[in-house]
């Protein structure tokens, strides 16, 4: 690797506050300024979606105009640029695929993302005095941007020595279509579609194309690194990861303080500081508690979920217990929007005993952050989670989260330790409703019993430093191990 400076272009198909759906949207709005910060020469390059703001679209800038090929098919493409956080975003502009009221769910997702993969590469040669030396690609999404780099532009001067990475920041979704669209849709024969990896079955599997093509995979935390190795979490390409294992790494991502900070939030009622998180957080406890119809106790140990309300999230576990959990006296809090049986179990139980839980089943960002703010407790019982920022989030507000030893779980939360009073948070190991019961039960009787050790917990995870700042350094160190083609070869 070169000693100058790296350039990189940071491919994804979200990025706040252009576009976000989830936590990709998070890492894509967030990584690339971290990068800048750490000294690469950085650039985003994402679709131009319809639904961004206009506030966005009227500072777009365009660049350039040109014909991207897939298969048989030719269509336009433009490029657009703004600047945001001090990073230059370029935009995929085509209004046939992207000018639509939203990201994902379409017939034609498969072309969709086919064509954004493939003009990653051919808006290269269009990005005047930028030439990157690796292409940092983003989930199934972007995944065939490492396969067309090696079945067209392998002997291809322009595009010597550029390198490309992926992270996986969820390998449930990796882009599944039949195997009659390797021909049609991405141009490549059955051969070629067997050698680059893509061939899985009677299916082509973008992401399986990534994660034999890339020059390094990556996941975001060290634990899910390893743990996709294996049968249970590894959804049927544990064969690859462990082949690869010398490419993986797991780099642990992180949150942005400038929106998940006690100190300045103005979605919470009172702002605090280590220093004042007893008193306000407890009037925050109690302006939520008038907000949701909840008895208005202050001392009174409460507890939130705020997440997707869908298996992975571990809340068959919470379902089981709860009605032995809420014989407790706490309160529960429960935000989130997904799946009608979880949505109809939180409805049935926050009805039976309004005092004492609340279910708003929507997903609103002002209100978690109020629930953050006045939360004691927050539960991720998490079945997998290959990192998850709502431990993280929880801990900045002073609310100790009670994890399943799983992914980023594991490696953000330190486990409290009665005997050297050391910890950051609650954990259990085994995927057990009634080890989830357990633990939730230690902590509320920690909090009732030992106020002081409890606020010196409060205190240890406030202090914990989950911002980009590290996870950049990191990202730029991998960066620099990818050997050029040249070398490679």
């Amino acid at each position: 690797m070169k000693s100058e400076k790296i350039s990189v272009l940071f491919a994804s198909f979200e990025a706040d506050p252009f576009m976000k759906t989830g936590g990709l949207g998070d890492v894509g709005g967030s990584l690339p300024a971290a990068l800048k910060k750490a000294g690469a020469n950085v650039r985003l390059i994402m679709p131009k979606f319809g639904t961004i703001p206009e506030e966005y679209r009227a500072q777009m800038v365009h660049v350039a105009d040109f014909t991207v090929s897939l298969s048989w098919r030719n269509q336009y493409c433009g490029i657009e640029k703004l600047t945001k956080n001090g990073v230059v975003c370029y935009f995929i502009d085509n209004e046939y695929y992207f000018r639509r009221d939203k990201a994902y769910g379409f017939y034609d997702d498969g072309e969709r993302i086919a064509f954004f993969a493939k003009a990653v590469l051919d808006c290269i040669p269009h990005l005047p005095g930028f030439k990157p030396d690796v292409i940092h690609c983003n989930d199934w999404h972007t995944a065939l941007t490492p396969v067309f780099l090696k079945a067209f532009h392998r002997d291809d001067p322009l595009y010597s020595g550029i390198r490309t990475v992926f992270t996986i920041h969820n390998l449930k979704f990796q882009g599944i279509y039949p195997r009659s669209c390797c021909g049609d849709l991405l141009g490549l024969s059955d051969a070629q579609a067997c050698a680059l990896g893509l061939a899985y079955e009677d299916t082509i599997n973008y992401m399986r194309g990534a994660l034999c093509c890339a020059d390094k995979l990556i996941t975001v935390s060290p634990t899910y690194a390893e743990e996709i190795c294996l049968d249970f979490y590894g959804e049927n390409a544990q064969d690859i990861f462990r082949h690869r294992k010398g490419d993986l790494s797991g780099i642990l991502n992180g949150i942005s303080y400038g929106r998940y900070s006690p100190r300045t939030d103005k979605l919470i009622d009172y702002r605090y500081t280590v220093k004042t998180v007893q008193q306000n957080k407890a009037k925050n406890k109690l302006q939520l508690q008038a907000s949701l119809g909840l008895a208005q106790r202050a001392d009174v140990p409460m507890l939130a979920l705020i997440s997707r309300l869908t298996d992975q999230k571990g809340l068959d576990l919470l379902v089981f217990i709860l009605h032995e959990l809420m014989e407790q006296d706490i309160q529960l809090v429960i935000l989130g929007v997904g799946d009608d049986k979880y949505e109809q179990a939180f409805r049935a139980a926050a009805q039976s005993m309004p005092d004492k839980m609340a279910a708003v089943l929507t997903f609103s960002e002002p209100l978690s952050h109020r629930i953050y703010a006045a939360a004691d407790m927050v539960l991720v019982p998490s079945l997998f989670e290959p990192c998850g920022l709502t431990q993280m989030i929880a801990m900045s507000y002073g609310a100790l989260p009670i994890v399943r030893e799983t992914g980023g779980l594991k490696d953000s939360v330190i486990p409290y330790n009665k005997e050297t009073g050391e910890g950051t948070g609650f954990s259990f190991a085994n995927y057990n409703a009634h080890e989830l019961l357990f633990t939730a039960k230690r902590a509320v009787e920690l909090y009732t019993e030992k106020p002081d050790v409890w606020h010196s917990l409060v205190c240890r995870a406030m202090a914990q430093d989950f911002s980009w700042n590290a996870s950049a350094e990191k990202y730029m160190a991998l960066y620099r191990s990818v050997p050029g083609k040249e070398s490679a070869s």
